[in-house]
């Protein structure tokens, strides 16, 4: 919140009507109601903001209030305080005693103070003419100011528009502390940056044209690094982002536009404590029954597994990448931001990747999981209805090579076999059970040309167990440069083949 002093307050008070002292008192017993009475008449008014008025220097700039700065701002619980002390409330509008108009000349206030000691002693200071200023508290809206300098090098801060007015203040001491005046600096360097920035902008040649084709060597290498999320390079540098943050040029890194989705969310996922161990994970297969029981007979043991015993080895996977900090300091741009977001899809990656291994076979065994193949829709529902359990919560896995094949296959009755579901990730059921596609890149075709299809329940096929993720970032000072690195412990095991089942969709060789 910042506050403003408000020098030209025109702060008054307002002298209360009481009883001359020729006026004759009935009793003794009248003089409380009286000087109650008095305190009741206890009002000051003034401006608690002046449009257009000049501040002082605050750091190299001053600031004025538009009369519009207040257009649509809540006034309805705005306090009066003494010199912004929360635990000294002159008057509130909530409570009626603080009344607010802004008119031509900006903010006028008048206050019925309460009868208390410091409302009276604030009272006696501004009859005396020992305080004549007030302050307020606010907060500006988001792109609610303007800069400007003018030919003298005059910097001058607009306030257009105010985001929340928090209190009026009647003050003793006209001067800005540093706390007041912090954001407003910080704002006024961005400004200063900025018009240097605009200056060299004027003499520089964003893109040489008889440099062409070394851009756009620059852009596919930018480009190779943010697909590689940091695989392909070492490091970062002002060479290699020059054709997207060209010298005295600020520009937003682009993101390459990519699905985003981690085969984790349906996978069963335990936080462990130590880096192995055994993880009892409940089953939903169940086909033990209760046995009959004779009367004040001892009750069986259930002859049922109701968990597995899923063992676990937390591996440690690690990825660091350089980043110089001149491509840092010469963009506004959040280049660390950005690449810890690209490090954080690294992560992702990971888990697709050994969830997808474990799916398909591709961890030096062939046989995790019941492979198939399948040409039409009856294919599909034998596997749906029969290799599979019907207590599981299945759901349909496919590249989108797979989705497309799916999308033309019609029933007898010339349906379509895949129908509109709204929940479902894909927007799409089949046989009721939701579809989710991933990318070709990530779940590619089989070499034989048929398509990857796995249809089960993940939750009981696949656990992930997570032991920590750290990132960690440093100065190499040697080199000028940040370290930034990602660190996952986790594991990836299987918890039932008869979960989930791989199918080859199509005709090989086609």
């Amino acid at each position: 919140m910042d506050r403003r002093l408000t020098i030209q307050a025109e702060l008054r008070a307002q002298q209360p009507d009481t009883e001359t002292p020729e006026t004759p008192q009935d009793n003794d017993s009248q003089q409380p109601d009286n000087a109650q009475d008095d305190q009741q008449g206890k009002t000051i008014s003034g401006y608690a903001i002046v449009w257009n008025s000049p501040s002082k220097d605050l750091g190299g700039f001053t600031e004025v209030v538009t009369p519009q700065a207040l257009d649509n701002v809540d006034l309805s619980d705005v306090l009066m305080l003494n010199n912004h002390d929360y635990t000294q409330v002159l008057a509130s509008v909530k409570a009626g005693t603080l009344t607010l108009a802004p008119d031509e000349k900006g903010l006028a206030f008048t206050a019925q103070l309460p009868n208390t000691s410091f409302a009276n002693d604030v009272y006696e200071e501004i009859t005396s003419g020992n305080v004549d200023s007030c302050s307020f508290g606010f907060e500006v809206n988001d792109g609610g100011d303007t800069w400007s300098k003018d030919d003298q090098g005059n910097v001058t801060r607009t306030i257009n528009q105010v985001k929340s007015l928090f209190d009026v203040s009647v003050v003793a001491v006209p001067a800005y502390d540093d706390t007041n005046v912090q954001v407003d600096t910080r704002s006024y360097e961005k400004f200063i940056n900025k018009e240097k920035e605009d200056d060299s902008m004027t003499k520089q040649t964003i893109i040489d044209p008889n440099k062409q084709s070394e851009t756009k060597t620059e852009l596919r290498s930018f480009e190779d690094y943010i697909r590689s999320h940091g695989e392909v390079r070492d490091g970062l540098t002002t060479t290699g982002a020059a054709a997207v943050i060209p010298e005295e040029l600020i520009t937003p890194v682009f993101q390459l536009k990519q699905s985003k989705y981690n085969l984790a969310q349906y996978a069963t996922v335990k936080q462990v404590s130590n880096g192995s161990g055994k993880y009892p994970i409940a089953t939903s297969q169940q086909t033990a029954v209760l046995a009959t029981k004779a009367e004040l007979a001892t009750i069986g043991d259930i002859n049922a597994n109701m968990f597995t015993d899923v063992p676990f080895n937390v591996q440690t996977r690690a990825g660091k990448i350089a980043l110089s900090n001149e491509v840092v300091e010469d963009s506004e741009v959040d280049i660390v931001g950005e690449v810890k977001n690209q490090m954080q899809q690294l992560v992702d990656n990971t888990d697709n990747s050994q969830i997808l291994a474990l799916l398909t076979g591709k961890t030096g065994s062939n046989d995790n999981f019941t492979h198939t193949t399948a040409t039409g829709i009856d294919d599909l529902k034998k596997v749906f209805n029969v290799t599979l359990d019907p207590a599981l919560d299945k759901m349909w896995l496919v590249n989108q090579s797979a989705f497309n094949y799916l999308d033309t296959l019609k029933d007898s009755e010339g349906r379509y076999l895949l129908q509109p579901d709204v929940t479902a990730p894909s927007g799409f059921a089949i046989l009721g059970a939701p579809v989710a596609v991933i990318s070709n890149s990530l779940l590619a075709d089989n070499s034989d040309g048929t398509f990857p299809v796995i249809c089960g329940d993940l939750s009981q096929a696949i656990a992930v167990f997570r032991r920590n993720q750290t990132t960690a970032q440093w100065d190499q000072f040697d080199q000028y440069s940040q370290g930034l690195s990602v660190i996952v412990r986790n594991d990836y095991e299987i918890i039932s083949k008869d979960a989930a089942v791989v199918i080859s969709l199509g005709t090989a060789g086609k």
